[in-house]
């Protein structure tokens, strides 16, 4: 019997990873969550969990400096517009998945902050788990070495194949298992998967050298960013979580457009913010589609 179960649950895993990479090679696929909210205006039990993308660094008012969290991140914003009566915060700068389930500096496990009471949670996790922060150092570094070709693009398909493509597909179950185990924590709470906002322009075009990549890396890492976004959808539909897109509500506001109509900032920040993170004004539009998405409701998108 344990090895039929064993069996059982290797074969759903191969199926995920099977469907999910052939929706990262250009197939979409979109499911809607059918589980039941909290209503709007009733007593909200909210936890965020997530990264820095999440936590605000830099942007005042910071309350927690182990973890660079902003009193005016997204989810500060949406628990003040839903009137939570109960609200826990425990993004952190730095966070992979491994941190749901370890301490982090002062932070405890993000996970230990749900229970059986809570209503809403959001999760943005997995960026780290990719490497955002190391290649934007490689890219940086290619590009300026050969700011009109690829190389940023060439050196991560040296192998034969798209190494960034690879370690989206490979955190793809760690997402899940983040997933899954929020739903076992909190299991009538809403679950949402936030996704990561617009951070190159959309068009492909770049911005040398204010952002130091090549100009012909601009659209390879655009598409990067958006194969991360699309895993992140199906894990969330494989998992009866609400997918929340961060990236459409953003394009526009990367970190090339000028101070006063950017939402990221760029390598050298011109407003408090860290590094090609979002800045107040990012993190306002990422709960603005929170909260649209909270207000469309389940099984309508």
């Amino acid at each position: 019997m344990a090895n039929d179960t064993r069996r059982a649950a290797g074969a759903r895993g191969r199926r995920r990873t099977a469907v999910l990479g052939a929706a990262l090679g250009g197939c979409a696929l979109v499911a809607a969550s059918t589980v039941p909210a909290a209503a709007h205006g009733h007593d909200l039990s909210y936890v965020s969990l997530g990264d820095s993308y999440t936590s605000g660094p830099l942007i005042p008012r910071q309350v927690d400096a182990n973890c660079a969290r902003s009193d005016h991140n997204y989810p500060s914003l949406v628990a003040t517009q839903r009137e939570a009566t109960a609200f826990k915060d425990v993004s952190c700068a730095g966070a992979t998945t491994n941190e749901m389930w370890k301490p982090q500096g002062t932070n405890d496990p993000q996970l230990d902050a749900l229970g059986r009471d809570t209503d809403l949670v959001t999760v943005q996790i997995g960026g780290n788990d990719v490497g955002f922060g190391s290649i934007i150092g490689t890219c940086a570094r290619l590009g300026v070495q050969d700011p009109t070709g690829n190389p940023c693009e060439r050196s991560y398909k040296a192998s034969g194949y798209d190494q960034l493509a690879l370690t989206i597909l490979e955190t793809a179950p760690k997402i899940d298992r983040v997933l899954r185990a929020v739903h076992a924590r909190a299991p009538h709470a809403r679950v949402l998967l936030v996704g990561y906002p617009d951070l190159l322009p959309d068009d492909g075009s770049g911005c040398f050298p204010s952002v130091p990549f090549a100009q012909k890396d601009f659209p390879y890492l655009r598409d990067t960013q958006k194969r991360l976004n699309l895993m992140l959808r199906l894990v969330a539909a494989w998992n009866r979580a609400e997918y929340v897109d961060t990236y459409g509500p953003t394009v526009g506001h990367d970190m090339c457009k000028a101070p006063a109509d950017r939402w990221i900032e760029p390598l050298q920040p011109a407003s408090p913010a860290a590094p090609a993170h979002p800045n107040a004004k990012g993190e306002a539009a990422m709960a603005q589609a929170v909260l649209d998405r909270l207000e469309r409701g389940r099984g309508r998108g």
